[in-house]
């Protein structure tokens, strides 16, 4: 079909789109692109996916890279979810941009799950750290 047949989607076609990228359950059992573009950099979203899930807790040296990378991925999906709801275009594109921001999403849903230590995690270790110093300090004393 040539760009000249296609047509831009109608508003119903749109907010059920739009209503599905929304859906609190849209990255239960979607599928993911294998590749999206994010800042013009190639990101193979599936193995990002995949790897982001073996990482238990974001060392602090990466916490910057973590959150760096998060903010990058949910402005692409604003812009995505942007043209969505604003530009004419095709049916192809429209459910390819729904596609991608559901991908995106379960690609937040993974960094999201990444522990972060928090205050809790520190109190504890630092806690334990000082026992441990006192024991130490007992063992020399004896």
């Amino acid at each position: 079909m040539s760009d000249s047949e296609r047509t831009a989607i109608g508003d119903d076609v749109r907010e059920t789109l739009l209503d599905r990228v929304t859906s609190q359950s849209a990255t239960v059992g979607a599928s993911v692109p294998d590749e999206i573009e994010v800042d013009g950099t190639a990101l193979d979203l599936s193995a990002f996916i995949v790897e982001t899930r073996k990482v238990d807790a974001v060392p602090p040296a990466l916490d910057r890279k973590v959150t760096a990378a998060r903010d990058a991925l949910r402005a692409e999906r604003e812009r995505r979810l942007d043209r969505l709801e604003t530009e004419p275009i095709d049916r192809e594109t429209a459910e390819a941009l729904a596609e991608q921001v559901i991908g995106i999403d379960r690609a937040l849903n993974a960094l999201e799950g990444i522990r972060r230590p928090g205050f809790a995690d520190e109190h504890h270790a630092d806690t334990v750290a000082g026992h441990e110093r006192w024991l130490a300090f007992v063992d020399q004393v004896r």
